[in-house]
């Protein structure tokens, strides 16, 4: 019953995920490739996190 109002993590960082893959496709688009290649370094950082975030809740 408690839990209802705890943020989900998980969901966040999903949204941040997205967000990172549409800036990296707009600098690609753009030709900046080395802005593309740091966008998308971040964003499979937060993907390793939502994995772990998911491998904990299997546990």
């Amino acid at each position: 019953m408690f839990g209802l109002f705890k943020a989900n993590p998980e969901k966040k960082l999903q949204e941040k995920y997205e967000k990172l893959l549409e800036q990296g496709m707009q600098f690609q688009r753009k030709g900046d490739i080395k802005s593309y290649s740091m966008i998308t370094a971040e964003a499979e950082a937060v993907l390793a996190e939502i994995q772990a975030l998911k491998e904990e809740k299997v546990i």
